[in-house]
């Protein structure tokens, strides 16, 4: 059930480590001061639930970049997804992962072409871990755990800051959150 006009912001690398600390109270308020309503958070890593019925993703994703910026002086990249694109990448997940959802990856790509730049990862050998591609996102099955995977640093590789990764919890977390009633 996809709610209309919901949205979900990823913000790429806040709140890792003591750079780029943004505290979700002021980020929820910047949200709301560009006009965008229902503003909601999720953990403290940058997760925008928010209704925006007459705004593209795309623009969001840019206005939000711009305050943020002139705000607080923190630059992250921000990828913005329709409430039914999160459930398209959930129900469309080719891998599984939720015996581990920690362990298991959504790669976001800011901009759906690059998807073609990812293609010849689907062709190597990753030994235990597992790759596979959707529409607009890459799935990571990290076996042996995230910081132990080749995969995520490959994905860097390709893709520089153009995706952003949540694990598949915080993925289903969002979708809950995104369909939830007002």
């Amino acid at each position: 059930m996809s709610v209309i006009g919901r949205q979900v912001a990823l913000l790429r690398g806040i709140n890792v480590g003591k750079a780029k600390r943004v505290a979700m109270a002021d980020l929820r308020a910047l949200v709301a001061e560009l006009g965008f309503g229902d503003v909601r958070t999720l953990l403290n890593s940058g997760n925008v639930v928010y209704t925006a019925p007459d705004t593209a993703p795309e623009d969001a994703a840019a206005r939000m970049e711009e305050a943020l910026r002139a705000r607080t002086a923190v630059s992250s990249r921000i990828t913005v997804l329709t409430a039914a694109e999160v459930a398209e990448a959930l129900d469309d997940n080719p891998l599984g992962g939720e015996e581990d959802a920690s362990r298991f990856l959504v790669a976001v790509l800011r901009d759906p072409a690059d998807i073609a730049r990812l293609a010849p990862m689907t062709k190597e050998d990753w030994g235990g871990d597992a790759f596979a591609l959707g529409r607009r996102v890459a799935y990571l099955w990290c076996r042996g755990g995230i910081l132990e995977s080749r995969l995520p640093a490959a994905l860097q590789r390709a893709l520089g800051d153009a995706a952003t990764t949540r694990n598949l919890a915080t993925m289903q977390k969002l979708r809950a959150l995104a369909e939830s009633p007002l």
